[in-house]
């Protein structure tokens, strides 16, 4: 569990040097892990809405539907 601790430490020493700030890192973070869980938990949320959604796509694509699962 240490390994996995230490790597989202990392990631976020590493966006900090790019300008994004600790709380937006850990507030981003927490989104995708609820994401996540959903899924393993086999919840149900809107069509689209999903893990395995975001997972298919890349680059802008990637963060344009991020943002829209985040305003559903």
């Amino acid at each position: 569990m240490s390994d996995v601790v230490n790597k989202l430490w990392g990631f976020c020493h590493t966006l900090r040097h790019d300008g994004i700030d600790y709380g937006d890192y850990i507030e981003q973070l927490t989104y995708l892990l609820f994401l996540k869980m959903v899924e393993e938990k086999g919840v149900t949320i809107p069509k689209g809405c999903t893990w395995e959604t975001l997972k298919k796509e890349s680059g802008t694509k990637l963060i344009d539907l991020y943002a829209d699962i985040l305003r559903n």
